[in-house]
This record gives structure tokens, sequence and C-alpha cells, in this order.
């Protein structure tokens, strides 16, 4: 089954012998095995048995809690796994400057390659978009940023790509009723900015699950700043997913009109943007279907899904700061 999303408002998660149950008004909406179950992500409230938790930590099974409309919140965080080694590679590398701007320069090399294929195939596809200036844009930035001598500099690159990638994110959408004019955070004020902000609390979870199962600490990372409470290293590996996953699978919702402007909420006094009960069901689908979907992963050669990526990509990092490879690839895809 992979990631379990509880949607309903009030819902009672408790454990059935070595099932996960999920009630709401004493109406079963999912029994499960436990052996099935990779992670839990929570939207908006719930309740919860001593007795699931209990069993969530022994089985190390991670459940993510987000608001009602997608904001990231918190997280039930299993024991981190017992390779020390890797954790020890992982806090030396970050004395050594000459790793850190090697991995600053990764991430942001891996998201913004991806961003510009993301363009030029939308280009190639779809005749009349004006997309060749952006476009440019993302690869003077992706040129430039072996010159960067500083993790600073690979952030002003990486800050210079994502501005030419989303000002042309508009382009992108093609039907009516949707438009994007720039991004906006904390909280999304329109429907595109959204479904964005919802796919990348998902993401979250998921590069978090998998850094702790190969054995990071993920709060000590490389291209964003240590801070209290933030998971620096899961924002990392999130880079050079963003465009693959979550854009790519906002852009198929709204370019096949599974997601409809009627299915979005606005809150009166924020102005925040949300998926309405149903709208938000539909969109978790989507999201667990292009986790599962399939391709050719460069560097192992292989068939691979999106869910085992995240994984995979943790796994290459570890071997990178362990020495075992001299560099660390991010995944690309054209």
């Amino acid at each position: 089954m992979g990631t379990v999303y509880v949607n309903q408002e009030d819902a009672f998660l408790g454990r059935s012998d070595e099932r996960l149950k999920i009630t709401h008004e004493r109406r079963t909406l999912l029994e499960v095995p436990l052996l099935e179950v990779d992670g839990i992500v929570v939207l908006g409230r719930a309740h919860f048995s001593p007795a699931l938790m209990g069993e969530l930590l022994e089985r190390q099974i991670p459940m993510s809690f987000l608001s009602a409309t997608g904001r990231y919140l918190g997280r039930l965080e299993p024991e981190l796994t017992k390779n020390i080694f890797v954790r020890s590679a992982q806090w030396r590398a970050s004395e050594q400057p000459e790793r850190i701007l090697h991995l600053a320069r990764a991430f942001v090399r891996g998201k913004l390659k991806n961003c510009r294929n993301d363009l030029m195939r939308a280009q190639r596809e779809h005749s009349g978009l004006e997309l060749q200036k952006a476009i440019d844009s993302i690869q003077q930035s992706i040129h430039a940023l072996p010159r960067a001598e500083t993790v600073d500099g690979v952030r002003g690159f990486e800050g210079a790509g994502s501005a030419a990638y989303f000002g042309a994110f508009d382009q992108l959408i093609r039907v009516e009723g949707f438009s994007f004019a720039q991004r906006s955070r904390r909280p999304p004020l329109d429907a595109v900015n959204a479904l964005l902000s919802f796919g990348y609390s998902l993401l979250r979870h998921d590069i978090q699950s998998a850094l702790n199962i190969v054995g990071f600490d993920p709060y000590l990372g490389y291209l964003h700043t240590q801070r209290y409470g933030r998971p620096s290293l899961a924002l990392d590996m999130m880079e050079e997913f963003r465009p693959l996953v979550v854009d790519a699978m906002v852009l198929c919702c709204l370019n096949k009109s599974i997601l409809r402007p009627e299915d979005f909420e606005s809150e009166p006094l924020s102005g925040a943007v949300s998926l309405n009960l149903e709208a938000r069901k539909q969109f978790l689908r989507q999201y667990e279907q292009k986790k599962q979907s399939r391709f050719r992963h460069p560097v192992l050669e292989k068939q691979c899904t999106y869910q085992e990526a995240f994984e995979i990509q943790a796994r290459l990092l570890g071997k990178y700061l362990l020495a075992e490879t001299e560099q660390y690839p991010p995944l690309i895809l054209k």
C-alpha cells in the first residue's frame, strides 16, 4: 500500500491485531495490515490510540501531520536507524567546505536541469509557447554553478534559475480558469500555489522517511541553512525531485481537468486558498500514482519508481559521504 493518507476530519486511528484500522463515527474507513504501511500522513484533526502509536514506533513507520490546507505541521519520527557510520560521515562533511560546496552545487544542478528539461519538453510538444528566454536563463545559471565559490553563491544561482522557471510556469497551464503569476507561500494565495505547496509538503514526508531509512540526520543539511526544527537535508534532497514529481503532477491535474476551479476554496481573513475535501482525495490519489510511476534510473540503469528513487538517491548520497564514490549524482531525467 505504501503511504496511508488520512483525509477525514476527526477520524480515529487504532490498531486491531496486526492491522491499522481507521474509523469515523463508528464506520470503518480503512483496515489494512501494518506490514503493508510505509508511512501515514494525517491532514487536519484526528485521534489515535496509544497502542497504535507504540506499534508505529516499533515498526519504524513515520507519521506526518499537515493542516487541512496541506501545510506541514510536524512528525512522529521513529528512532534513528543504527547506521552511525552514515551520520558520522554526514557530520564530518559539514566541517569540510569543499564537500559542502560539491553537494550544494549538485542539489541545485539537479533541480535546475530538471526545470530546464521540463520547459524544453513543453516547447517541443506545444507550438506557440515563448519559453526560450526562460530556458536560456536557467542554462546560464547551470553553467555558472561551477564558478560559485560559496554556498551563498550557489543559492544565488538557484534563485535566478528558479525565478526564470516560475516566470514561465503560467505558459505550461493550458486550461481556462487557472493562472500563475508568482510563487506565494504561507499562505498560498491562488489555486496553483496551493497545489504546489500541498505537493511539496507530501514530498517532504517521503524524502525525510527515505533519509531516516538510510540513517541520516535529516536536520543537518548543506544547501539549506541550519535552523532549529528545520530538516535541512530533507529540503536539500527535495530540490531535484520538485519539478520531476510535484510540478509535473500539478500540471497534469490542471491540464487534464482532474481538478477544476470549483474544487478550491478561500479563507476570508488570510486569503489562503486550498482544496475542498473531495478534491483533496483526488489530489492524494494522483500524487500516489505519480510516486509509483516507473522510469529508468540514469545511474543504476534499471527501472524504478519515484518512491524507490527517494531511497536510491539517499543511498547514493551516503556513498559519497562515506568516500565510496567521488561525487554525488543528482537525479536528472530528460
